[in-house]
């Protein structure tokens, strides 16, 4: 069991190209080989705004690589962890009684949230259940109920507090009974299984604990208890598995329990340096990064699909783009939302390179029916879409989204609209809920007929729709996160690994290869 929240994440793996690209340097290296240029993005200082620009930035980087100049050099991919675990069950026992305010029961949420973000979820690795008690017990979600983090966090974003009495003993029984059963999901006791219980409270419990926590760790089940506030301490250490010290712990208010996700990166997680021991698969070259490491190529060489091996590549003056935007308006958004929307638009516009032979933006917005805010090529500059985008009003009504992909087929991608033959062209749709109507269709057509499909969810949206409309491979196209204000999340999962290649012994592209290269060394002589 472990929970990898690394307080500084590291940047986003990216499919860079040699000379002319956007280089980064990765974590334990330094880059010596010759010149590079930096992409800085500026984040502002409001915390509301630093989420969704931070995502922002990881996805306007995925589209600066159908952009990008140069031979194809050395991306890189997360491929391990520097954590050795065992599968887990893991089931949180959660206190709601009426001294749990709803306010600081959203805190709870958030750490809920913050450790599974951290967890390898699936049917083989680790399953996650949620307790909620008070006078009574609910069985909010089983070990079996949901197979994906996104599921997970959905369900866990819907708790409500019961608001009654504290019977912490009788929720501890439960799990015994049923949360661990066979029935729920779990999986039979063995040395190669993990089960874990984390108690929270912040009260006195009005039952016995002492006799039902004993039997609970009898039967190999690994208890943490966390005391809030005015907790009594000595149940904190009934309830716990030895040694206490590693076993319990207080915090003063809800308002500063996440920061127990970090104590639990330290106490779970066995660091080991996988590159450092040779206990990894890069074909050429492993970079340990905190929490993992990844798999890079020389120069000269691409990262293949499967993260570890390397091939010889060519690169080439890749520039085109059509990029349509296709934003959900619906009144679940809420209008300071859809301000931080906007300005996701606006962080990807600012860093892409707009003219008639390069990048061109549309963008649409849905509810219950749909609106062309502004086709493809209308605006010719970076500043005139910032300005349309800043413009846009909000439509406030429901989610049709299966008719705006319909809207983004037939209309928004079509030549009459602005969009280029022969050139690439991506989609970006942004949802907080269920569509109204049927998707499955539309979702389809567009990726037949070859448009990269990226789908980003927050709060309410649907993961098997998010799925739909997402294009293969699903795992970099798909993202989706509980809440606009840890939007961020998603920045460390986007990634895209395209260059969009010419022949580059074309005569044009040499000849604008060399102009590009002489600019460079100008400015950089400057």
């Amino acid at each position: 069991f472990f929970v990898p929240l690394p307080s500084v994440p590291p940047p986003p793996a990216l499919h860079t190209c040699q000379g002319l690209a956007p280089s980064l340097p990765e974590e334990g290296q330094v880059n010596t080989s010759g010149p590079r240029l930096l992409l800085a993005t500026l984040h502002p200082a409001s915390s509301s705004s630093a989420a969704m620009d931070r995502i922002s930035s990881a996805l306007l980087l995925s589209l600066l690589l159908l952009q990008s100049y140069g031979v194809c050099g050395a991306p890189q991919q997360p491929r391990g962890t520097l954590c050795r675990t065992k599968p887990t069950d893991l089931v949180f026992i959660i206190d709601s009684s009426r001294s749990v305010r709803p306010q600081e029961f959203e805190k709870v949420k958030v750490f809920m949230s913050q450790v599974i973000e951290g967890l390898d979820v699936g049917p083989n690795s680790t399953r996650v259940g949620v307790i909620n008690y008070a006078s009574a017990v609910k069985n909010e979600f089983s070990l079996k109920t949901y197979q994906t983090k996104a599921g997970l966090l959905q369900a866990v974003r819907r708790i409500e507090p019961l608001s009654t009495g504290t019977m912490t003993g009788l929720a501890i029984q439960f799990a015994i009974s049923r949360a661990f059963s066979d029935s729920e999901g779990a999986r039979v006791r063995s040395p190669n299984f993990n089960k874990v219980a984390i108690v929270v409270t912040d009260g006195r419990p009005q039952d016995g604990v002492q006799d039902v926590s004993a039997r609970a760790r009898a039967a190999g089940i690994e208890i943490f208890a966390i005391g809030v506030g005015r907790v009594d301490m000595h149940t904190l250490r009934q309830i716990a598995s030895e040694p206490l010290d590693d076993h319990v712990d207080y915090v003063e208010s809800y308002s500063v329990i996440e920061k127990l996700t970090h104590k639990f990166q330290e106490a779970f997680c066995v660091v080991s340096d996988l590159c450092a021991t040779g206990d990894h698969d890069c074909e050429q070259i492993c970079t340990s990064i905190p929490g993992a490491y990844k798999c890079a190529c020389k120069e000269g060489f691409t990262l293949n699909s499967d993260g570890k091996t390397c091939s010889a590549c060519s690169g080439g003056l890749g520039s085109a783009l059509d990029l349509v935007f296709l934003i959900d308006g619906s009144k679940s958004v809420r209008p300071e939302n859809f301000e931080l929307v906007k300005k996701f638009i606006n962080q990807i516009v600012d860093s892409l390179e707009v003219s008639d032979k390069q990048a061109q933006v549309g963008l649409v917005q849905y509810s219950s029916s749909v609106r062309q805010e502004f086709p493809l090529g209308q605006f010719k500059n970076k500043k005139d879409i910032k300005a349309a985008v800043k413009k846009m009003a909000y439509m406030e009504k429901g989610t049709m989204t299966g008719q705006a992909l319909k809207y983004l087929i037939d209309s928004s991608f079509s030549v009459i609209n602005g969009a280029r033959p022969g050139v690439p062209k991506v989609g970006i749709v942004f949802t907080d809920g269920r569509s109204q109507d049927y998707i499955t269709d539309a979702a389809k057509k567009a990726k037949d007929l070859g448009f990269r499909m990226f789908a980003v969810g927050v709060g309410n949206a649907v993961e098997d729709e998010l799925r739909e409309i997402a294009s293969e491979p699903v795992a970099e196209h798909y993202f989706y996160t509980a809440d606009f204000r840890t939007i961020s999340k998603i920045g460390k999962k986007l990634q895209m690994k395209i260059c969009i290649e010419e022949d580059p012994c074309e005569c044009k592209s040499i000849v604008k290869f060399q102009t590009k290269v002489e600019d460079l060394i100008n400015s950089l002589q400057q």
